[in-house]
């Protein structure tokens, strides 16, 4: 290991060992994305003494960005799907975070990775100075060693709710969708808000507004 990986590394492991704050809040995000699938054919439901049977073949409908972002301390979770993940894509993430989802937080804290994109210059090209400069000095960013990634918690989430995030985009005009196998919105109209699920009865309210930006399509949140 060299110096530099271990001066990130230590950072990082400090920042977890710290007790919880919500002034303070330890935010991890990351991005990944995901194949959407569509059925030409819809499976046969199940019927007494047969089980449901699913054609093997698929049709391939594009690609979308998934956006995530946890606070472990608080099992809180949270997943934006994008067009793409361009710069103004991830500004428009950090508005939200400081403005929407920790709107009394002095600072938040966020835990990501090395990417070219994840830097204040980001929020700088897709707002104007005065409102990024204002952004910027609400967060504060951590970044995982380079090749150590796997240091962010966020990268371990479930793919099921990653899956179900996607459950409600628009059916293509011609045929079926499987719940684990959502359309591209290209065959369909183009979403420009979001879809919001109710938190679990046990937490009962609901949910924070989503992020700003054309791009956002859905968003999934989940207590718990």
């Amino acid at each position: 290991m060299s110096g530099e990986f271990v001066a990130a590394m230590e950072d990082v492991l400090d920042l977890y060992g710290e007790p919880y704050d919500a002034q303070r809040p330890v935010v991890c995000f990351d991005e990944t994305s995901t194949q959407l699938l569509s059925e030409p054919r819809p499976p046969l439901p199940a019927k007494p003494g047969r089980p449901r049977r699913q054609d093997y073949e698929y049709r391939r409908e594009g690609t979308r960005n998934l956006f995530l972002t946890c606070e472990p301390l608080r099992g809180w979770r949270h997943v934006a799907v994008t067009q793409r993940r361009t710069r103004q894509d991830f500004a428009h993430q950090m508005r939200w975070l400081v403005d929407e989802a920790y709107p009394e937080a002095q600072v938040v804290r966020v835990v990501l990775d090395n990417l070219n994109t994840h830097r204040p210059a980001s929020l700088y090209q897709a707002f104007p100075a005065a409102e990024a400069r204002r952004i910027v000095k609400r967060l504060e960013f951590h970044h995982t060693p380079k090749h150590g990634s796997w240091l962010n918690p966020v990268l371990s989430l479930p793919k099921g709710w990653r899956r179900s995030s996607l459950a409600c985009w628009p059916a293509p005009a011609s045929g079926a969708v499987s719940p684990t196998r959502p359309p591209s919105a290209g065959k369909s109209k183009p979403w420009s808000g979001s879809v919001m699920l109710p938190r679990p009865p046990s937490t009962g309210g609901l949910l924070p507004k989503t992020p700003g930006g054309s791009s956002i399509v859905y968003i999934l949140q989940i207590r718990g």
